[in-house]
């Protein structure tokens, strides 16, 4: 596998904290970083999150992780939950007809694909 160099600057104590891993699992910090990124690198399963520091100096970001994606037919509250927003304001959206779903035996059912597609086009 062809690897390419990455420097980057982490705060000394988990500096410490990867050499201390590294020594007690006896695997390079490359091999735990790289195995990191494996476990936790896809992309569908992380969103970004902003945080700022106290001082003036650089906006810091980091990925937070989603244990799942959601499933191709989500209820109310699985919308509520995945669109991260209260399942009173989906529920709103759905009656007006404005959020694309279909009621089954009296409620909401949203197609992911619909709703991805409804957010695109907003």
């Amino acid at each position: 596998m062809e690897r390419t160099p990455l420097y980057v600057r982490v705060p000394k104590t988990h500096a410490e904290r990867l050499d201390e891993a590294a020594h007690a699992l006896k695997r390079s910090k490359q091999d735990l970083v790289t195995g990191l990124l494996h476990t936790y690198g896809d992309m569908d399963t992380l969103r970004r999150v902003t945080v700022e520091t106290t001082d003036d100096g650089l906006t810091v970001g980091h990925a937070e992780f989603r244990p799942f994606a959601p499933p191709d037919v989500l209820t109310v509250a699985q919308l509520a939950e995945w669109l991260q927003v209260d399942e009173g304001a989906v529920a709103e959206l759905a009656d007006s007809g404005e959020l694309p779903g279909r009621k089954l035996g009296g409620e909401w059912r949203f197609a992911r694909e619909a709703v991805l597609a409804w957010l695109a086009n907003r």
